[in-house]
């Protein structure tokens, strides 16, 4: 070992020294924190709570729990059982607003000690998370995809809410990402009166399980002609190169372990489609794509990194299975358009491939667009105070909510962004006129 070496690790100890006794002296733990205080009493007074569990949390909060809640797999029918679902709650003051976070999947991020919400930050409030039903931690067993709907998870929602109600009495406001955007927008369809305020980041309404709005809009509406022109070459490039680049890619997914549904090929082919959706979700620059005259193995390098196989894989599918079943029944996705690429590809169509990859065996399921009926109507006909936020290049975006001459519901767009959108990453007139709005309704 060199000196400088030493001398580079040295530091690196006493700067984790210092980093881990600031941490242990900013942020509470569950060691720390008496479990006896007020506020854990109250929750462990509370209806149909389980557990109690301490956590550790930083300021601006003051305590933080895992509660455990008591919640029926039917909630129309109590015969059927109940589960337990996770509810990550950060307590700031008993008299400031509350933050509830419908999640749209599993909670475990909820544990880490500086996890903060947009809305809680920006608002000074408490800030809660529910785990939806049939995701981490909060799936009934046994798995029954029959009790998995929209309507009991807002029933789910509707449960926490009306019992920590009794604890927080100041104004609420539901929010959620992507799914969890569209779980909040149900939420509040189907319990109105629930919250004060709704703000949904990134959340589409779809309408079938290829809604058929997002092809057309990768294609001919996000960004500018040049930019959807460079993604699109890209694809028919590593298309063009199969012979040189399935090799790698076969060698990837056995490095990794990877297992499907399809074959290896037509698995090829889906990357291939999914590229495009994926680059623009995820805001990747075009400047990035290789050019036409790069390597194999930087073309190769580029599509695992703008979509890794693991995305079509059991191994991937696995903690996300109760999404597609979810997807495939009434919450609706999106397709591929095939027409362009159609003299590379080995599959003679992508139609049907939610079915084919990503449902769990010997189901199917018939698409109820029923409910989102009911969103359009509710949102074509009342005027809650709601806000939704999107990305002008998301993909998802192109499945936006639609609605006109409002006075309290309001769309606001960051041009260019992505699927990460938020208040924070939007121009400063719509960021000013969305916070003054939030500031304005929780007076």
């Amino acid at each position: 070992m060199t000196t400088k070496t030493a001398r580079t690790i040295y530091s690196s100890l006493l700067v984790g020294l210092v980093i881990g006794l600031f941490t242990f002296f900013t942020a509470g733990s569950a060691a720390a924190q008496s479990t006896e205080t007020a506020l854990y009493k109250q929750i462990k007074g509370l209806p149909q709570v389980v557990s109690v569990e301490a956590l550790k949390f930083k300021e601006p909060f003051t305590e933080k729990y895992l509660v455990r809640m008591k919640q029926w797999i039917d909630p129309n029918d109590t015969t059927v059982g109940s589960f337990t679902q996770r509810v990550f709650l950060s307590h700031y003051d008993l008299n400031a607003p509350m933050v509830i976070t419908t999640e749209g999947y599993g909670g475990d991020y909820a544990l880490r000690v500086s996890y903060i919400e947009e809305l809680a930050k920006m608002f000074n409030t408490n800030q809660m998370l529910v785990e939806h039903r049939y995701f981490g931690e909060s799936t009934p067993s046994p798995l029954n995809w029959n009790y998995l709907t929209a309507a009991n998870a807002a029933a789910d929602h509707h449960r926490v809410t009306t019992t920590f109600k009794q604890i927080y009495k100041g104004k609420w406001i539901a929010t959620g990402i992507s799914k969890g955007g569209q779980t909040a927008l149900i939420y509040r369809v189907l319990y109105p009166n629930d919250v004060d305020i709704t703000v949904s980041y990134v959340a589409p309404l779809c309408f079938g399980v290829e809604d058929g709005r997002h092809e057309p809009f990768i294609c001919c509406s996000l960004a500018n002609a040049e930019s959807r022109e460079k993604v699109k070459a890209f694809q028919l490039e590593v298309l063009k190169r199969r012979n040189k680049l399935f090799p790698l890619f076969k060698n990837y997914c056995s490095e990794k372990q990877y297992t499907f549904n399809l074959p290896l090929q037509e698995i090829y082919d889906y990357c291939v489609l999914e590229s495009s959706f994926s680059f623009w979700q995820w805001g990747w620059d075009v400047k990035t794509i290789p050019t036409a005259k790069a390597s194999d193995t930087d073309h190769f390098n580029y599509l695992m990194r703008v979509c890794d196989p693991d995305y079509f894989a059991l191994e991937g599918i696995g903690n996300h299975q109760a999404f597609y079943v979810q997807a495939a029944k009434e919450l609706g996705y999106y397709g591929y358009e095939t027409e362009p690429f159609a003299k590379y590809l080995k599959i003679k169509t992508a139609k049907n491939y939610l079915q084919k990859i990503f449902l769990p065996d010997n189901t199917s399921f018939t698409f109820d667009n029923t409910l989102a009926k009911q969103c359009e109507s509710y949102l074509n006909t009342e005027d809650p105070h709601m806000i939704f936020v999107y990305g002008g290049n998301d993909p998802w975006s192109a499945a936006a909510v639609q609605f006109s001459g409002k006075k309290n519901m309001y769309r606001a767009v960051a041009p260019g962004g992505s699927h990460t959108a938020r208040i924070a990453s939007l121009p400063e007139d719509i960021k000013t006129e969305v916070t003054g709005r939030i500031t304005e309704w929780l007076k």
